[in-house]
């Protein structure tokens, strides 16, 4: 390239270049003008500035970029750190779960168990309960410290409830413990604290329930069999004393084998059942001798052994007691046994006798009338005739014998010995 002629324009020198190629004999050239250089150079100049804002740019934005996803990758640890730590909480809170519901079921089924033994020895204990008010009697010596003291003349309702703990409120108290504790403490969820704490207090107040049922089971049980025993007992000693033989008199005997099984209550059960047929047979014994009154508030006019004849007017021996009563006067049967006369005989003259059993008789003399046959059962209590003056007799009165293998002996001995036995049957 080559400088040109310089021309003038309107005087001014105007500079031009000039590029010239050769080769061999072809020559070419350019002329280039001012303005085209500077056009060129200042496209130059843009390239390069445009070039190294990309480059700068690109820099930049690969530094963005690394930024970014070193945040996000920052962001990304965190949470998963986060979904582990979560993880590990709710497995930490699942295998507690898992336990704290094992537990609760273990002790649930100890309940269930707990429960159904209360009931399984209600049932065998309402026989016994029957039975005893079968037997009819009251406790005398040894009241029962949680229960009203029992009454014969109670309805047997209320005599059963009075020795004999509730079981159906057991049943209540597990049923709703069993739906208190499934709808607030066995699901698989995080069991809050106070939920924990108001099973393990549910559970408590159960456990402490059952348990007291079962003391109060106990006691009541010690307290029936002691007093069905202290009962038998003082009824067989008072026919002893009047010259009764009992059931306790007859002689028994056998190898000892003990009976005793581990669990105690059955024992107590069994001894509770004992308590009451030694009971049932005293109170069954005393019922048939002859220890009730044949008249009721009526004095005694003259006593058994020797008086003086009233028609003889000298001494004879009176086999007998005489009671004073009206003409009329109902004549009750001083024990439960089988009619053996009714009708005149001798001296008696209207007379009714009562065959008790084991040699026991009893004579009711001198009625105006009797009230029933030869071979009727009757029971302590029934009206068996009327007062009056039949035979030998002076005027209205009851002559009553009490005979032993148709001994005469002195029946003042029953009518004792029944003042005694009446609150007792």
């Amino acid at each position: 390239m080559s400088e040109g002629p310089v021309s003038r324009v309107f005087g001014k020198r105007k500079k031009q270049h000039t590029i010239i190629l050769a080769s061999g004999d072809n020559i070419r050239h350019w002329t280039i003008r001012p303005w085209v250089f500077g056009l060129a150079a200042s496209f130059l100049v843009v390239m390069a500035i445009g070039y190294l804002m990309a480059t700068t740019y690109l820099v930049l934005r690969d530094d963005l970029i690394g930024a970014a996803m070193a945040r996000q990758a920052r962001i990304q640890h965190a949470y998963e750190d986060r979904i582990a730590t979560l993880r590990s909480q709710v497995d930490s809170i699942t295998s507690r779960q898992l336990l704290d519901q094992q537990m609760m079921e273990g002790r649930m089924a100890e309940l269930m168990q707990q429960q159904a033994r209360l009931t399984t020895r209600h049932g065998r204990l309402g026989l016994l309960l029957e039975k005893a008010d079968v037997v009819d009697f009251r406790p005398t010596h040894i009241p029962i410290p949680t229960a009203k003291p029992l009454d014969r003349h109670a309805p047997a309702e209320e005599r059963r409830a009075a020795i004999r703990p509730v079981i159906t409120q057991a049943d209540e108290t597990v049923a709703a413990a069993s739906l208190d504790l499934r709808s607030g403490g066995l699901a698989y969820a995080p069991t809050t604290a106070p939920k924990r704490d108001k099973t393990n207090r549910i559970f408590e107040d159960l456990l402490t329930s059952l348990h007291t049922m079962e003391q109060e089971q106990a006691e009541h049980i010690y307290s029936l069999t002691s007093n069905a025993f202290q009962t038998a007992d003082t009824i067989n000693s008072i026919l002893r004393k009047t010259g009764i033989p009992t059931d306790a008199d007859t002689g028994i005997g056998g190898p000892f084998v003990s009976s005793d099984s581990p669990g105690g209550f059955e024992s107590s059960l069994d001894e509770l059942g004992t308590a009451l047929d030694r009971l049932e047979k005293a109170r069954s014994k005393a019922l048939k001798m002859p220890v009730g009154h044949p008249a009721p508030n009526h004095a005694i006019s003259s006593n058994f052994g020797k008086r003086r004849d009233p028609f003889l007017k000298r001494v004879a021996h009176h086999a007998g007691i005489d009671f004073k009563t009206r003409y009329g006067q109902p004549i009750l049967a001083t024990g439960a046994g089988v009619v053996k006369r009714a009708g005149r005989k001798g001296g008696y003259g209207k007379m009714v006798e009562i065959d008790h059993g084991d040699g026991f008789t009893t004579r009711y003399a001198h009625l105006s009338r009797t009230h029933v046959k030869v071979g009727q059962s009757v029971k302590t209590g029934t009206k068996i005739g009327a007062a009056g003056s039949t035979g030998r007799s002076t005027g209205p009165h009851l002559h009553y014998e009490v005979r032993y293998h148709d001994k005469a002996i002195n029946p003042k001995r029953f009518l004792n010995a029944g003042k005694k036995l009446e609150p007792l049957l």
